[in-house]
């Protein structure tokens, strides 16, 4: 039976709620799985704040008023979990860590963790985070090597998202792991970007196989999973055998890595939680990080005023308290953040019945969530698709906004990435102008794990005094 017949045959759960019908999935299935964000797009203009989508069994609904959103993922959030294709998916990479588990693993593997991002701690590795961002810059730019030319005048094209990508990595490495991952930094990107390719065709698929069948996807996951494994691996003996030298009985170390060795957790617990980090901590940064800098290259007055905020600001850019400090840099990154959230969907499923929207709904309800439609919605943001730092300065956040999700569930690193964001911007604005090239087209959002650009990122880089 081919996927558009047995799509068809598919006989959605009435709940009252208006969506497309099979036939309709059918004649989209392919546009549905090259562009899933657009898709979104286009059912949530057709159908309006809840859509149904048919699927046999309980109903999948997509949801874009933030009431709903709120509901599903903070007042009622006990009673939906991750147990969903979307971090099914996931854990076939990162086993059940952080980001997939779900209670009670969650809550107690969140608690050992929460010392890492603490905001002293956050404090402690600024430099780290600010020495992998230099060092990155400088290899690809040519400055500080022995005999390099500066740019020329007209600048140089760079692909930022390669650049954001070597840049994210090392700093996660350097902050949460205490180990400097530049020399594996080219296996493990390659590694965790086709993981995170595999993550997403898996959940995408509409008739998954099991995880055992020899499918060339299972069969790339395998051989991923073992490059990730050996990474990881590889760090947990460095520090085992570092640690051994030092004082008999003493910890391992305040840093994440540290705390999950003295908690007791086993090798393969510990291996799931670095690899979370390393595929979320610097993919969705990566992203972000990429889009903002298309953004102030688009609008060079904002870059402008950046910089000059962040000439006047003394002494090394903080990781924490940036919102208070560089006011304006930080409303940058909060607006990049809503017009490209790196996560583009997120999915839960209900234990019980439910009521969402008015709505009696069952248990075992899909519930999809999407920031990107969300943070696109004109009762919420006048001229939606606008780049409008200004919407962020001296306003508190509001309920429609959630780059990092929203309720118990709000990512553990959402300090640590908007910090790390403002760190790599001063380190490359300060003095270096990025600008887009005569014929200039934005690239096609692609949704990966998180929203990256289709093709890389080729921005205009020169030194500001060019």
């Amino acid at each position: 039976m081919s996927v558009a017949t047995r799509l068809q045959a598919m006989q959605p759960t009435d709940v009252g709620v208006p969506g497309p019908t099979p036939r309709d999935m059918a004649r989209d299935f392919r546009s549905v799985r090259a562009d899933p964000v657009s898709f979104l797009d286009r059912v949530s203009r057709r159908f309006g704040d809840t859509v149904s989508f048919p699927v046999p069994g309980a109903p999948a609904l997509l949801l874009n008023d933030p009431a709903d959103v709120r509901h599903v993922l903070q007042a009622a959030a006990r009673n939906w979990t991750k147990d969903t294709v979307q971090y099914a998916a996931l854990a076939r990479v990162t086993g059940p860590g952080l980001l997939a588990s779900a209670e009670p693993a969650w809550i107690e593997h969140r608690r050992m963790a929460a010392p890492a991002f603490h905001h002293q701690r956050l404090e402690a590795v600024g430099e780290e985070v600010r020495s992998a961002a230099r060092t990155a810059i400088e290899a690809r730019l040519g400055l500080g090597r022995a005999g390099a030319q500066p740019p020329t005048a007209g600048g140089e094209v760079v692909d930022v998202a390669a650049l954001t990508h070597t840049i994210g990595l090392d700093a996660v490495g350097r902050a949460l792991f205490s180990t400097d991952l530049s020399d594996q930094a080219q296996d493990l990107l390659r590694a965790t970007s086709q993981s995170a390719d595999l993550v997403v065709r898996l959940g995408r698929s509409i008739l998954p196989r099991a995880a055992w069948t020899p499918t060339r996807t299972n069969l790339r996951l395998r051989s991923t999973r073992r490059r990730l494994d050996a990474g990881a691996a590889a760090i947990i003996a460095e520090r085992r055998t570092r640690n051994a030298r030092s004082a008999a009985g003493a910890a391992h170390g305040d840093d994440l890595l540290g705390l999950l060795l003295d908690s007791g957790l086993g090798d393969d617990e510990i291996r799931d939680e670095l690899v979370t980090m390393v595929i979320a901590g610097h993919e969705t940064v990566a992203a972000a990080l990429a889009w903002t800098l298309m953004l102030l290259a688009e609008h060079p007055a904002a870059q402008d005023r950046v910089r000059a905020e962040l000439d006047a600001h003394e002494g090394p850019v903080p990781l924490v308290g940036n919102r208070e400090r560089l006011p304006w840099t930080r409303a940058v990154v909060d607006e990049a953040l809503r017009l490209y959230p790196p996560a583009w969907a997120i999915s839960r499923r209900s234990l019980a019945d439910d009521v969402v929207g008015g709505r009696p709904v069952p248990a075992g309800t899909l519930a999809i969530i999407s920031p990107w439609l969300v943070h696109r919605r004109p009762d919420l943001w006048p001229d939606p698709e606008a780049f409008r730092p200004e919407r962020f300065l001296g306003q508190p956040l509001r309920t429609g906004y959630l780059p990092f999700g929203q309720g118990p569930r709000l990512c553990i690193g959402r300090e640590f990435a908007l910090g790390e964001m403002v760190l790599v911007l001063a380190e490359l604005l300060r003095e270096h102008r990025v600008g887009v090239r005569t014929g200039w087209t934005r690239p096609v959002p692609e949704a990966k794990v998180a929203v990256h650009p289709r093709g890389g990122m080729p921005l205009v880089v020169r030194r500001v005094d060019a």
